[in-house]
């Protein structure tokens, strides 16, 4: 089997579920830590590469991103592109935020722009990808479609992502998982017929621009000597007008890659190829994922709307009918490559709110005795130093063992590699710590370090096991907690009526626990109405959200990884439905294992029942 050859890109998952690329530098990094160590473990510090994520530490085993002085955690990933694509020529695409910095898009956001650029399109809407935003290359501005707002963009040359070599089923994606679109695939007509339409899914026609399918993995096969190229019968213009106008099929076969990642004008219909697909297991509709098929099958609708012919409804693909969306999305794109006019079932409306509810219907919540919770300045705490609250919780360890410290990755048998202000000498006796609960040796020196780089609130965390020793804290400004009943029903729960949550933060002055004390932070989008069933769990989530709130641990200031404006108040790591009654975002409703999933979050903060039955 040929070699295949990928760019890898690392991710991390933000707060709004949408994967954010680290920087070409930090990608080599892990890429070099994975090629030097066993790939099933090991930590990377960030900051040796890029000064600005120094809090930051990998952990390759558990695929999590770590920063040691909040103890805030994200999923990481690892993804392949096409080594043609912009990552793989060093391209970055990146839009001015509000502090006049440059924040990347999204990769698969800058993968469909830099297509557009080098297609010398005018240029190219985002809608299809799910973002309100119109990409101007002549003025290089992004345009929102709705508020007209416009930013400046910047196309800028960087170093390539690293590129790795695999065969076949060797080669991994995300996680560490085989890729399961690598390899032979099936040569059945209907496998095909989808792998056609993943490579060659077009647009809207009438001057729109064209709709790209973006993947992550590309499909290699042999080429036999004495085989005669596939062919397809052509459509006629009547049928080819159907699926958009201004298409061209697709005659470039210098490639033995039969590639989801399309860089070239998209087709209508199969294109020749001189490739040939030797017989194999029926295995190859496993590499279609739900979002790919929604996005594909979506496309193709969009083309039929657009040229206006008659449509076949193919429904469910939100996953709201008995049979399985992906059944509906499949069905639209053979439909769909068979020139068969195919209309997906438009989304349901993003419905962010309740029905208006006046005051009389808004009632409390039973067994809570106050319906408003209120958080002023962090007072300052006094008396013990950050050696006294770091010897607290440490036992002193005679005979250091053979390892490294994970914190300043020095061996535990010599000194700290931290040199910073604010730690003074300690004796060799008193040089190594082993935290009391979970067992985790470090350089006492590390640690004072890392609680000085942290809120200082008498707490304090093993960036190992995440384990929290007292009672951790955040630096959440002074605001206002509000929560009451309304009689309406969420979606998936339609046998009790709902919690309504309403934060609102106003904008302020930076303390000394913030990241640039005496600067003015934003607080944007507040008030926040946030919901919750009304149910038992519902309830049990209220009072320890209530726990959070007052040890001011549901937001904090920082970045925002959605606008990358900096100095605002953003959600910190407990995360709420804002969505009331439907679930586009992923913010809303129905999610089963949404209740589960907050105490998971809480726990990690430190809040569990026990601390609700202190506070009673």
């Amino acid at each position: 089997m040929l070699l295949a050859s990928a760019v890898v890109v690392w991710e991390w998952l933000n707060e709004h579920n949408r994967w954010r690329p680290y920087s070409p530098a930090v990608s080599h990094q892990i890429e070099a830590a994975i090629r030097s160590s066993d790939p099933r473990g090991g930590s990377v510090v960030l900051g040796q590469v890029d000064s600005r994520l120094s809090p930051y530490i990998i952990d390759l085993q558990s695929m999590h991103q770590f920063r040691q002085d909040t103890g805030t955690i994200r999923p990481v990933r690892r993804s392949f592109y096409e080594p043609a694509s912009a990552p793989g020529q060093g391209w970055q695409w990146e839009w001015e935020n509000d502090a006049g910095t440059w924040t990347p898009y999204d990769m698969e956001v800058a993968i469909t722009i830099e297509n557009a650029h080098n297609r010398q399109q005018p240029c190219l809407d985002l809608t299809p990808l799910g973002f309100c935003y119109l990409i101007d290359f002549q003025n290089m501005t992004q345009v929102n479609r709705q508020s007209q707002r416009c930013r400046r963009i910047q196309r800028r040359a960087d170093m390539a992502y690293p590129l790795v070599m695999g065969t076949g089923s060797s080669a991994y994606s995300n996680g560490g998982l085989p890729a399961t679109g690598l390899g032979q695939p099936c040569s059945c007509q209907q496998c095909m017929l989808v792998l056609s339409v993943k490579t060659n899914t077009g647009g809207a026609g009438g001057g729109r621009t064209g709709i790209q399918s973006i993947g992550r993995r590309s499909l290699t096969m042999q080429q036999p000597k004495n085989s005669a190229p596939i062919t397809s019968k052509p459509l006629s213009p009547l049928k080819s007008a159907t699926l958009g106008r201004g298409q061209q099929q697709n005659t470039n076969s210098n490639s033995n890659y039969y590639q989801t990642n399309v860089t070239t004008p998209p087709s209508p219909v199969p294109s020749p190829s001189p490739v040939v697909m030797k017989p194999q297991r029926r295995s190859s509709l496993a590499g279609l994922s739900r979002p790919a098929l929604q996005r594909i099958a979506m496309a193709q609708s969009r083309a039929l709307i657009a040229s206006g012919v008659p449509t076949v409804p193919v429904k469910n693909l939100n996953g709201s009918s008995p049979v399985h969306p992906a059944l509906a999305g499949i069905t639209g794109i053979l439909m769909s490559a068979a020139a068969l006019p195919v209309c997906l079932t438009r989304p349901p409306k993003l419905v962010l709110h309740p029905p208006p509810v006046s005051k009389s219907d808004i009632k409390p919540v039973p067994g809570f005795g106050h319906g408003c919770r209120k958080t002023t300045k962090k007072q300052v705490r006094k008396g013990k130093t950050p050696e006294e609250v770091v010897k607290k919780y440490l036992q002193k360890v005679k005979c250091p063992p053979e390892e490294d410290c994970t914190i300043c990755m020095e061996p535990l048998g010599g000194p700290s590699g931290y040199k910073g202000p604010g730690v003074g000498p300690v004796s060799r006796a008193e040089s190594v710590g082993r935290l009391a609960q979970c067992g985790h040796r470090y350089h006492f020196q590390c640690l004072v370090a890392m609680y000085n780089n942290g809120n200082k609130d008498g707490s304090l965390q093993c960036p190992t096991c995440k384990t929290i020793y007292g009672v951790k804290t955040g630096n959440q400004p002074a605001g206002k907690m509000e929560y009451h009943i309304i009689p309406h029903s969420l979606p998936g729960h339609p046998d009790c009526k709902t919690i309504r949550i309403i934060y609102n933060i106003p904008p302020g002055i930076q303390g000394p626990e913030h990241p640039n004390p005496g600067k003015p932070f934003t607080a944007r989008g507040f008030p926040r109405h946030c919901y919750l069933p009304d149910s038992e769990k519902g309830r049990k989530v209220l009072r320890l959200l209530l726990v959070a709130w007052d040890r001011r641990l549901i937001f904090s200031v920082g970045t925002s990884s959605t606008t990358g404006e900096s100095d605002t108040v953003i959600w910190n790591e407990v995360h709420h439905k804002t969505e009331f009654g439907s679930n586009l975002t992923g913010h809303g409703f129905p999610d089963p294992g949404h209740l589960d999933n907050v105490l998971e979050e809480l726990r990690a903060q430190g809040i569990t029942e026990d601390d609700v039955l202190m506070e009673k």
